[in-house]
């Protein structure tokens, strides 16, 4: 595990990949620390306690069968622990603008929070968008009550996260506000070299306020490996409502560990997109609590993979009280030797009469040698609900194919017709203006086969 300045990856071969991590922590305690905010700085201990005796999960792991974060986390890659300056140039960066939306937009170079050009001065009052270390030091009554506190440190890469973090985002939308544009965080790696970047992300939206986020993975170089492990706390108080949309779009020798967590309170309303676009290799989790009656909760994802990439979304829906609804709808479109994983799971406590709670899955093999694992899941503690689930996975239709080609539609292009018509539900759900527009476009890109990206889309 190579930090900025030194080397720390052990060459022992029966060192498994979460001991070089806390091998690098026991090693550089005092540097992390001094280059990190005093309130992540906190969290520290309980998270290197939950680390002691555990591993990484792999594929002999329940809930990682097609996905081994052990595997995915092994490579030497560098973390910038003393904080060194990056050279990222904001006038030659990746472009990531939405045509005919104004956001609000900032960057995370590897975990350092980029501004664009006055972009507090464009908040409305009381909004805090800024990094995760200047909001701990100005607003500690704030950011205390909530950081760390829904983050799992059960959960291996969690506490991982806990444990090397020093910077990342934080966005609060004040009571009663409700925030007009969107506000967009777009993540990039800088350098030429292998990167790890340790993000943390906290929202909050309280009481009766309203917010849409879009938060961008880019990468700019297939030519070296980069990995982000990245969680994010969000918080809907009672009446907020959010719209987060998560769009990923990287190279093949990417790696990506996500996880969200999410608190409801009563009458919150939350809509969450999740969108691989392209990705090398790729596990997001999602973890929703609805803690509140007479909530709203939507989680749709989709993921096009080609060649031999990987996909693994994993998204629980916990019902804690009654009266509440939720929806999860993921779709997948593999070919070549891609490979995709999800599962699903909705847990109905005793206490959550009157809830009802839907997820789907489906799934287009378009090659013989795609592959698609899925496993949704109800746990139910209550007679008194209304759920269901259920999952597919098939071809292209051949007989819609063949009307087509009678009508005089080449093969390509029919097949990507039908790609496209099954991805449009997904699509059609994004709430943040033009995005969807914009999706539209980009997916047919990928279907069509090209390489291009959001940064060099077109459509501008």
């Amino acid at each position: 595990m190579a930090t900025t300045g030194s080397s720390n990856k052990s060459t022992d071969p029966a060192m498994n990949a979460l001991r070089q991590y806390t091998d690098l922590y026991n090693s550089h305690c005092k540097d992390i620390d001094a280059h990190a905010p005093a309130l992540l700085n906190e969290l520290r201990p309980r998270a290197f306690e939950a680390l002691q005796g555990k591993e990484l999960p792999d594929t002999h792991t329940e809930g990682y069968e097609r996905t081994s974060l052990d595997e995915m986390m092994t490579p030497d890659r560098g973390l910038n622990i003393m904080r060194l300056g990056h050279s990222f140039d904001l006038s030659t960066a990746i472009r990531c603008e939405l045509p005919n939306v104004s956001t609000l937009q900032a960057y995370l170079v590897g975990d350092t929070f980029v501004p664009t050009e006055g972009l507090d001065r464009r908040l409305p009052e009381g909004v805090i968008f800024t990094s995760l270390a200047r909001a701990c030091e100005q607003w500690p009554d704030i950011i205390k009550p909530r950081l760390g506190t829904l983050a799992d440190l059960n959960d291996v890469p969690t506490a991982l996260n806990t444990l090397l973090c020093q910077d990342g985002a934080v966005v609060r939308i004040p009571a009663g506000t409700h925030l007009e544009k969107p506000l967009q965080i777009v993540n990039v790696f800088d350098g030429a070299e292998p990167q790890m970047a340790v993000r943390r992300l906290l929202v909050i939206v309280e009481k009766d306020a309203s917010a849409m986020i879009l938060t961008c993975d880019h990468s700019k170089s297939d030519t070296h490996s980069c990995l982000s492990l990245q969680v994010t706390e969000a918080w809907l108080d009672e009446g907020a409502s959010l719209d987060i949309c998560d769009m990923e779009e990287t190279a093949a020798s990417n790696a990506r560990c996500s996880r969200l967590y999410v608190s409801q309170q009563t009458g919150s309303q939350l809509r969450a997109n999740i969108v691989t676009l392209s990705c090398g290799t790729t596990r997001n989790d999602m973890r929703t609590d609805i803690n509140g009656e007479h909530c709203r909760t939507e989680i749709n994802g989709m993921a096009i993979c080609t060649d031999r990439r990987h996909a693994d979304n994993c998204s629980v829906v916990r019902h804690l009280q009654p009266r509440s609804h939720s929806r999860q709808l993921f779709k997948y479109v593999l070919d070549d030797y891609a490979q995709g994983a999800f599962e699903g799971s909705i847990l109905v406590a005793p206490t959550a009469p009157y809830t009802e709670a839907y997820q789907s899955n489906r799934n287009v093999l378009a090659s013989s040698t795609a592959r698609m694992h899925t496993r949704p899941q109800l746990e139910i503690y209550n007679d008194e609900v209304s759920c269901s689930h259920g999952a597919a996975t098939g071809q292209l239709d051949e007989q819609a194919l063949f009307y087509m080609r009678t009508r005089g539609i080449p093969e390509r292009e029919a097949r990507m017709m039908l790609m496209q018509a099954f991805m449009s539900d997904v699509i059609d759900s994004v709430s943040i203006p033009g995005l969807a527009d914009r999706l539209r476009h980009l997916t047919e890109m990928r279907f069509r086969g090209d390489t291009a990206v959001c940064g060099d889309c077109p459509a501008k």
